[in-house]
């Protein structure tokens, strides 16, 4: 602010410094001509018509001055102001039209002064910002295309099997189960879309209230009991007892069904999964093990890019918009989420929440 102030008032001395020396000089010149003018053609008789002769000739002089400055001025504003309103213009229609990669060079004939210079460096922000944001939008319905092309191709094709009149019961058991898991994670994928694009936008707000984080931990596992049981996966707990934050229950439930399913979808079976939580100080941490298949350095980078995925044959079940959720939801409660994985030995999630509530005191 006092920077923008002090180069606002160097402006107005700037400017009005140029108007009084030119107003200064045509009038100084004018009172010259008209004395010189006056004085050799007549010496120091002042009769009516020496003085009428000298006015005139001052008059077309003072013109000629006028005509040249007002010429001077029109290339002053054709270069300082016409040129880069133009060059603006001619960026504001191309951004209309859908050209992002717009960039504007700075006004260069008196920087310091210029104040088109900031409008310019907006809008060049402003056209990094669009054109970000359409390669985002590219990407995200390239990538929605293709996770619904794969389930909808395989839902074609179970249908057409079960056209066939010579199947056996069987089968066509089989296909029908088929086509009702497929259709499960289709509805899945579409259900984490419209999620992510209501948090993304700001459309869901968080509804902040006292809860037992020990205990929503301890039901979100319970939720996975056959999962687990189904992969035989052992499971270690050591959860603090009594841990309350004030939270969104419903958001934060995103967070460990998302971490626990991801735990259990990429540890063999047999392997082992672990999570606690602790309370210390101002801050909560709880921690999600596994010892599944890790991931590199570079893969951990982009883990919570929507749509990425580690395993880029698709081999493993995903649409890589599980950890994009819980990333969003993580920041809008304000909180913290670290990775640590070693390939081929396992992975760590570790969530971070300020602790504002105290434990209930006993009566």
């Amino acid at each position: 602010m006092k920077k923008t102030f002090i180069k606002r008032t160097w402006l107005i001395i700037y400017n009005f410094a140029i108007f009084f020396t030119l107003v200064g000089f045509v009038s100084t010149c004018n009172i010259m001509l008209f004395l010189n003018v006056f004085s050799r053609d007549t010496g120091t008789v002042f009769t009516e018509e020496t003085i009428h002769y000298a006015a005139v000739f001052t008059f077309w002089n003072a013109t000629f001055l006028a005509v040249i400055f007002a010429a001077v001025d029109r290339i002053r504003r054709l270069i300082s102001v016409d040129m880069p309103v133009k060059k603006i213009l001619n960026a504001t229609n191309k951004i209309t039209n859908g050209d992002f990669s717009v960039q504007i060079k700075p006004t260069k004939i008196l920087t310091s002064m210029n104040e088109f210079n900031p409008i310019i460096n907006d809008l060049n922000k402003m056209s990094k910002e669009l054109s970000g944001i359409e390669t985002l939008r590219s990407d995200f319905i390239s990538n929605v295309s293709h996770e619904l092309k794969t389930p909808l191709s395989a839902l074609q094709n179970y249908g057409r099997l079960l056209e066939e009149p010579d199947i056996s019961a069987e089968k066509r058991t089989e296909y029908a189960k088929a086509i009702v898991s497929t259709t499960a994670k289709l509805s899945e994928l579409v259900t984490n879309i419209l999620k992510l694009n209501k948090l993304e936008n700001q459309n869901i707000y968080p509804n902040i209230k006292k809860c037992c984080l020990s205990e929503q931990l301890c039901e979100c596992i319970l939720a996975f009991e056959s999962e687990l049981e189904n992969k035989n996966l052992e499971i270690e707990t050591d959860i603090e007892d009594e841990v309350f934050v004030e939270t969104d229950t419903e958001l934060l439930s995103i967070v460990w069904n998302n971490l626990i399913s991801n735990a259990i979808k990429f540890t063999d079976n047999g392997g082992k999964i672990g999570i606690s939580l602790k309370a210390s100080g101002d801050e909560v941490s709880v921690c999600i093990t596994d010892t599944g298949c890790g991931m590199t350095a570079e893969t951990g980078k982009h883990i919570f890019e929507k749509f990425y995925q580690g395993d880029t044959s698709h081999a493993t079940h995903g649409n890589g918009l599980g950890l994009a959720l819980v990333k969003r939801v993580i920041d809008i409660l304000e909180g913290e989420i670290n990775v640590e994985s070693v390939l081929n030995k396992g992975t760590k999630f570790t969530v971070k929440f300020k602790n504002s509530m105290d434990k209930p005191k006993n009566p």
